[in-house]
């Protein structure tokens, strides 16, 4: 399944009709992958389940690889996982999936430079992280007290790990047609906004 289109030519539907209401179904296993390497992870992780069907979400827009570093574990498998850490105390972590990892990058990028160490934790698949252990899991979620969620799509389940005071970026509305640059800019799913966000 796409759940978004190409930049240029395509149509975009609003994704929140994908997804996000597939989450409350117990035994299927959503994954939403942020680039290729993660794609061929949660492609792994599609064909050994056995106690659950997979949703393999998957974008049509041109994105920048977002791991770069060779490493021999399936982190996807952990459901979540921090893909770029910050080298000071962090003020701040980004949680995002998809896409939309790649607009949490870009403003962890820019938030550093503005003095707000931040990190970024890559989720694709709540339903795999919500089976890690305590100690993994709470280990992961840090104590930020600036805690922002990034998805194209609606805030169901993000509460979880950015707390009801938690600022979510995504959307609020359904059935929008347009480029994605343009969608993305209207419903203000941009690294902007997530800067705005932090530093309020």
């Amino acid at each position: 399944m796409t759940r978004s289109a190409s930049a240029k030519t395509a149509r975009r539907i609003s994704p929140s009709n994908t997804s996000p209401p597939a989450a409350p179904f117990p035994i299927l296993l959503v994954l939403r992958p942020c680039d290729a390497v993660e794609t061929a992870e949660c492609w792994q992780i599609a064909l050994e389940s056995l106690a659950a069907p997979s949703l393999l979400v998957l974008t049509r827009q041109k994105l920048k690889p977002a791991r770069k570093t060779f490493i021999a574990k399936n982190l996807s498998a952990l459901g979540a996982y921090e893909i770029a850490p910050s080298a000071k105390k962090t003020k701040a972590v980004i949680f995002a999936s998809g896409s939309e990892v790649e607009i949490a990058l870009d403003a962890k990028a820019q938030l550093d430079k503005k003095g707000i160490p931040t990190r970024v934790v890559s989720v694709p698949s709540m339903e795999l992280f919500e089976q890690q252990g305590k100690a993994y899991k709470e280990k992961l979620l840090g104590t930020e007290k600036i805690r922002i969620a990034v998805e194209a799509g609606l805030r169901l389940g993000w509460d979880r790990y950015i707390g009801t005071d938690g600022k979510f970026i995504g959307m609020t509305g359904f059935g929008a047609s347009a480029p994605a640059e343009k969608l993305y800019e209207h419903f203000g799913i941009t690294a902007k906004a997530v800067v705005k966000a932090a530093s309020k």
